[in-house]
């Protein structure tokens, strides 16, 4: 058989978000690995962060490419060179990216009626693609970045809507029709849920709704044994085709790939991994915030001093964004140097993966962006869960509550990206800390954490449950195309 009229040509369209496209891309890279072309779309400053990547792959023999067009930041109001939403400076700024995305349109609609691939997997922000594929009969997978537990609660959250009935902020409620019981209280839950008026938001996320519901199917980075239920609930109970292919970030074997997810390290790694290797397993705890965290330099403070208090050893990741300009004015004088040893702080971009594999790592403290608290129990590694905004409230009950893996620092309140919370205290941070490094409760949490990772490793193996649930969808998606001829 001609194996170029037989190989399926799938389209990757993915959120110009790193949780979103980071993941996306690594899908995108399995695929090929099976045989498939697989075509990114994106624009030139976000192609910049995966081509050396991809251009290995090409090397390696994977039949992967980038198609890239411009951003049309002038039209939406945005300053050049505003790309990508973790960008974005305010609440505006958001919204005319979002806008940015609808005129996004016609240049990707003009690839799909060139190329006619015979699926799109795109990021459900992009709204328009419902009408484009249907047009030219092309299936449709949703990518969300984000795990079956959340979706499963934000759905019986929008459905049920059991937060329009408590009297206060800090009142917590069931979210209906799960398998566990799942408490949260109104200020943990984003503003747009708790908003029953009608405003550009709620459009959004409703035009989100849609795309979701209106798909083939969902592709989600997650693995079977990690959230049985869930996976079940979201299939059965909401009646959804749903094929998990996770953790993707198992895809990138060498130190080369796991240094460059996402952007250049503004660390030598080298550097990082002997440091590390000076240490005892299990001794390090790293904190790391997720791309998009903006801190103020009074809760940074409390971290360092946190740190300084809880006598363990650490990494800590803090992003330009996080330091947000204000670098001098919250490290505590003489801090690195009295902590040399100690601690290593990483300024900028750090090679997440590599690190959480390191036998000297035992614990992480995570934002619960999904991306990382699924780095986090493929590297068997318990948690101090810290969220902040998107679906992080959600997601912190996967490790605390349910695979019982993560200590929760305390956070209660929901908060846009731009906004300075309420500070999280250095006792509460340094009670959690401890909490999860010492003591017998540490060693159970270890252990069973351990146990995921040794279930999420096998998942993407040869007959594991990720492997098996992606070659399926790559058999469903050859049958429908041999059917269409």
């Amino acid at each position: 058989m001609d194996k170029r009229t037989d190989q399926l040509h799938i389209y990757f369209l993915p959120m110009m978000a790193p949780g979103h496209m980071i993941p996306l891309v690594d899908i995108a890279r399995q695929f090929a690995r099976l045989g498939v072309k697989a075509t990114i779309i994106t624009t030139p400053l976000n192609a910049s962060k995966f081509s050396k990547i991809i251009q290995r792959d090409r090397e390696l023999g994977s039949d992967i490419s980038i198609r890239t067009t411009e951003f049309p930041f002038k039209e939406a109001g945005l300053p050049e060179g505003c790309e990508n939403i973790a960008s974005t400076t305010s609440t505006l700024m958001y919204l005319n990216f979002i806008k940015g995305l609808s005129l996004f349109q016609k240049p990707i609609e003009q690839f799909l009626e060139e190329d006619h691939p015979d699926c799109l997997i795109a990021a459900p922000q992009f709204s328009w693609a419902i009408d484009v594929t249907a047009k030219l009969g092309i299936p449709r997978l949703f990518f969300n970045g984000t795990g079956f537990f959340p979706l499963c609660a934000l759905h019986s959250l929008m459905k049920h809507k059991p937060h329009l009935k408590v009297e206060s902020e800090i009142e917590e409620f069931i979210i209906p029709g799960l398998p566990d019981t799942i408490k949260m209280s109104r200020q943990q839950i984003p503003d747009h849920l708790k908003d029953e008026t009608e405003n550009l938001i709620t459009e959004i996320v409703r035009n989100i709704m849609r795309a979701e519901m209106t798909s083939y199917g969902a592709i989600v980075n997650s693995f079977y044994e990690l959230e049985p239920n869930y996976v079940k609930h979201y299939r059965e109970a909401e009646g959804r085709k749903a094929w998990h292919v996770g953790p993707v970030s198992l895809c990138n074997k060498d130190n080369e790939d796991k240094t460059q997810r996402g952007q250049d390290t503004s660390f030598c790694e080298q550097q990082c991994l002997d440091w590390l290797n000076t240490k005892e397993p299990k001794s390090v705890i790293y904190i790391c915030f997720g791309s998009m965290a903006v801190f103020s330099s009074a809760q940074l403070l409390e971290i360092a001093m946190a740190l300084e208090a809880s006598d363990q050893q650490f990494i800590w990741a803090v992003t330009q964004t996080a330091i947000n300009e204000e670098h001098n004015e919250w490290m505590p004088k003489g801090f690195e140097e009295k902590l040399k040893g100690r601690g290593l702080i990483i300024k900028g971009w750090a090679p997440q993966v590599l690190i959480l594999e390191h036998e000297a790592i035992g614990g992480f403290v995570t934002h619960c962006g999904w991306n990382s608290l699924l780095e986090g129990v493929t590297a068997g590694v318990p948690m101090v869960t810290w969220p902040l905004s998107a679906e992080q409230f959600f997601n912190e009950k996967l490790p605390t509550q349910i695979l019982k893996i993560g200590v929760p620092v305390g956070a209660q309140a929901w908060s846009h990206r731009t906004d300075s919370t309420v500070p999280i205290n250095r006792e509460n941070i340094q009670r959690a800390v401890t909490k999860l490094m010492v003591g017998e409760e540490a060693e159970e949490m270890r252990s069973r954490a351990a146990a995921l990772g040794k279930l999420a490793k096998r998942s993407v193996g040869k007959g594991g449950s990720s492997d098996n649930s992606l070659i399926s969808l790559l058999e469903e998606l050859r049958k429908r195309k041999s059917s269409s001829k």
